[in-house]
């Protein structure tokens, strides 16, 4: 929750600050010790390659974590979309009123699922769009069970019953991998190893460049460098606000089709 409660903007000033500052330091430093260090240039140079392969796979891994996470989660909209989609073809093969009456309701069921996708999970909105959603759960299922009572040996309301159940699992699912972030301690890990990385990095080059001016051109355009690759790592597990977000199209999609007229009349 440290890094997914800041603004987009404020991520990205932090995280390049941090990056900037530790790599001027690093810069700095290097140009205080001066000739003086010259027993320590090689010793440095060592451990700067290794830190930097450090870097290099702990970004790697990092970035790894969340795009597996947003594919799964743009995976889980599109099965939940598939599952409501099915569910309001089986529907319109109730016995009335029950048919009518559920053909309301999932509409309305569909249009929160699409909240939830756009809502910070934990914010308030959030809660209620998911509220809301549980109240028409109970409501679909309560007319579940009314069409079972009407047509108890007819495939039609088992068929739509077991859509049903699974349409309610697929939300679960979506809902729980829209929580599902990289934890703190592994982002912790990826700002405070990029930082320790670039400053032994920028203690290397001022060591061995005869002028400040060239060692901070190449160090600063690491550090950007680097930024950028954290940002985008860290904005892949914030799916519902940032720069990259987790579409809610099938859902809408599913959606614009309830508007049209069912495709298959009551039963006779």
């Amino acid at each position: 929750m440290l890094f997914f409660g800041l603004s987009t903007w404020v991520l990205v000033l932090g995280i390049g600050a941090v990056m900037i500052g530790a790599t001027l330091g690093g810069l700095f430093l290097g140009r205080r010790m001066g000739s003086s260090s010259d027993a320590l240039r090689e010793p440095l140079g060592v451990v700067q390659g290794a830190l930097i392969g450090f870097m290099g796979l702990v970004l790697a891994f990092g970035l790894s974590l969340a795009l597996g996470r947003y594919e799964t989660r743009r995976a889980d909209t599109v099965d939940e979309a598939n599952a409501i989609g099915t569910t309001y073809l089986r529907a319109q093969t109730l016995p009335e009123p029950v048919r009518t009456q559920t053909l309301e309701v999932l509409p309305r069921y569909t249009r929160t699922s699409i909240v939830i996708a756009r809502t910070v999970p934990g914010s308030p909105a959030d809660e209620r769009a998911l509220a809301a959603s549980q109240a028409d759960q109970r409501r679909l299922w309560a007319l579940a069970g009314q069409a079972l009572d009407l047509k108890p040996t007819d495939s039609a309301p088992r068929l739509y019953v077991e859509s049903l159940n699974e349409m309610f699992d697929a939300q679960s699912t979506r809902v729980y991998a829209l929580a599902n972030r990289v934890p703190t301690a592994v982002l912790v890990v990826e700002v405070a190893g990029a930082a320790v990385a670039l400053a032994a990095l920028a203690l290397h080059l001022s060591l061995h460049l005869s002028t400040i001016r060239r060692g901070l051109a190449a160090t600063v355009v690491a550090a950007l460098l680097v930024t950028v690759l954290l940002v985008v790592s860290f904005d892949l597990d914030r799916p519902t606000r940032g720069l990259i977000r987790v579409p809610a199209t099938p859902l809408v999609d599913v959606y614009t089709s309830m508007s049209d007229p069912p495709a298959a009349g009551p039963p006779g």
